[in-house]
């Protein structure tokens, strides 16, 4: 009888501990929808891909998670690594800012390139990264997409890229700017070799970065609602002395008027990609 009323002791001891509060409950934290303003757990939003369940939102993205959740497991491996951002002009800043972008993103620059395998249909793919600077494009930036067209035209693979960029990077000044005939170059010799090159333009892709490579895919796809354009809005407005449409430089303006192929949401996105790289599979790949 002692013992068992120890052990009621023990348990009533303990329920007043977690009617107290000496025992914190575990809460999930919260996500709030910019678009909708639901409110949803983020657990339930990354098991999502990152898009809102209740009105379609995608958010942004960094390029491991955009990488996981496009590339089957353990298939991703990285090449063309170790390429660090000079300060050829000394711009004031900049090397803090390259430093900041690192800590803030994890990455050593604003794309990662690799390879992999999406459903089993290996490809060659970068991800941009808009955590880094915006996915800005320096001289690393196109050095990097360069190196993996040629490394895929070697190899005889796809690319499929992932755009996602506030432009060229000014501080970098024209050594910016020629990655853009550097990169259209590199497309343009994976292309005389057969490959195919699949872009995915994500919000925002923009600047230089839209009037080189992200524009040039043999097949143009788009996540819904994303912003696609050169120049901005207030600057066009003011060079034409028109007022430009409200979904203006929005991807289904785009598609709309033939710069884009289809848009597909990020949920449905691995799926769509398996299907185009099944179809052009090369004499020899198909299993």
């Amino acid at each position: 009888m002692r013992r068992l009323s120890n052990i009621v002791g023990m348990f009533r001891k303990s329920k007043n501990v977690l009617e107290s509060g000496g025992i914190t409950p575990v809460v999930e934290e919260k996500i709030r929808c910019p678009i909708c303003k639901s409110i949803d757990t983020k657990r339930s939003v990354a098991k999502n891909k990152m898009v809102c369940p209740a009105c379609g939102h995608h958010y942004r993205i960094n390029a491991r998670t955009r990488i996981k959740a496009i590339c089957d497991k353990d298939s991703f491996r990285e090449v063309v690594t170790g390429l660090d951002s000079a300060d050829p002009l000394h711009f004031p800043g900049y090397g803090q800012k390259v430093q900041k972008a690192k800590l803030a993103s994890g990455q050593q620059e604003g794309v990662v390139c690799g390879t992999a395998t999406i459903r089993h249909q290996p490809c060659a793919i970068f991800v941009m990264d808009p955590q880094f600077m915006m996915g800005s494009m320096g001289s690393v930036v196109g050095e990097k997409i360069t190196r993996l067209f040629e490394y895929a035209a070697e190899r005889e693979l796809p690319v499929i890229g992932f755009t996602a960029s506030g432009g060229a990077r000014m501080q970098e000044g024209i050594l910016s700017l020629m990655q853009m005939a550097k990169t259209s170059g590199a497309v343009q010799y994976h292309s005389d070799r057969g490959g195919l090159y699949v872009t995915v333009l994500t919000d925002p892709t923009t600047g230089g970065v839209t009037a080189s490579f992200a524009m040039l895919g043999d097949i143009i796809l788009s996540e819904p609602n994303a912003v696609i354009g050169f120049a901005g809005r207030r600057v066009i407005e003011q060079t034409t002395k028109k007022k430009l449409p409200d979904d203006f430089q929005k991807a289904e303006f785009l598609l709309d008027c033939g710069f884009v192929d289809a848009i597909v949401p990020r949920t449905e996105l691995r799926a769509e990609l398996e299907k185009i790289l099944k179809l052009h599979q090369r004499k020899g790949d198909a299993k």
